[in-house]
């Protein structure tokens, strides 16, 4: 079969095959690299402390773009509106928060996660001693976590949520963010809670996968079509040859 294969009419053929399965193979990596471009991540600037009136606005939704900034906000808390959550994690260990209903300067209403306990009690007796008064807030701004049926069933608090926080903050009324701050700083009694800055992640688009492996096989199968050919024209050959006998 090798004898046919060198004949010039064979060699021209492979070399158109060759250039066949090279443009589908160039296809392929083009494809696969594109599944991966299509779905990174965008590096973002978190680390600059930002006025939170430049990320987000009250009553509106929460922007992923803005997920995680360092922000800064001016106002006070609402002496009153302090709020223990359970089952929540620092640092591997899990404990509570005390979260704190921020009025800002704006008259809008904001949650802040101001630290954390290893105990109930020693977060109900931080929370006793905060107090209203004017503060300017710095943290790490995050989205709002859905409510948890689980919450009202056993008289606690564990979700992080906008949404419910609003029904137990006395005498609320206003506009309020759709986010909640992590402050970067904790009150006495209290531990930093740990916020690290969003990484960024890289999604795969395995439909533009599944197209790069279809161009390689396009590619193996122009050169098995050569192959293919060759053969068929060596055995025709043959057959001619015994015919002749």
């Amino acid at each position: 079969m090798w004898s046919v294969a060198r004949r010039p009419k064979w060699i021209a053929m492979l070399a158109l095959a060759l250039a066949v399965a090279g443009a589908f193979a160039a296809l392929g990596q083009w494809q696969l690299e594109r599944s991966i471009n299509s779905g990174a991540s965008v590096e973002r600037e978190t680390e600059t402390v930002r006025p939170l009136t430049e990320v987000a606005e009250p009553q509106s939704s929460f922007s992923e773009a803005v997920g995680g900034q360092l922000v800064s906000v001016e106002g006070e808390f609402a002496a009153d509106n302090f709020v223990v959550l359970s089952g929540r994690m620092n640092d591997g260990s899990e404990g509570y928060w005390v979260v704190g209903r921020h009025l800002t300067k704006g008259g809008a209403s904001l949650a802040v996660a101001l630290g954390w306990a290893p105990t109930a009690g020693a977060a109900a007796s931080a929370a006793q001693d905060l107090g209203g008064g004017p503060t300017t807030v710095t943290g790490r701004y995050l989205p709002s976590e859905a409510p948890q049926d689980s919450d009202f069933e056993n008289g606690e608090l564990s979700a992080m949520s906008t949404a419910a926080l609003i029904n137990v903050w006395p005498h609320f009324r206003g506009d309020v963010y759709s986010g909640y701050v992590v402050s970067g700083v904790a009150p006495a009694g209290l531990e930093r809670i740990d916020s690290p800055s969003p990484t960024a992640e890289i999604a795969v688009n395995w439909l533009n996968i599944f197209y790069a492996a279809e161009w390689v096989v396009f590619a193996g199968f122009a050169i098995f079509m050569w192959w293919r050919l060759v053969k068929d024209a060596w055995e025709r050959e043959v057959q001619l040859a015994e015919e002749a006998r």
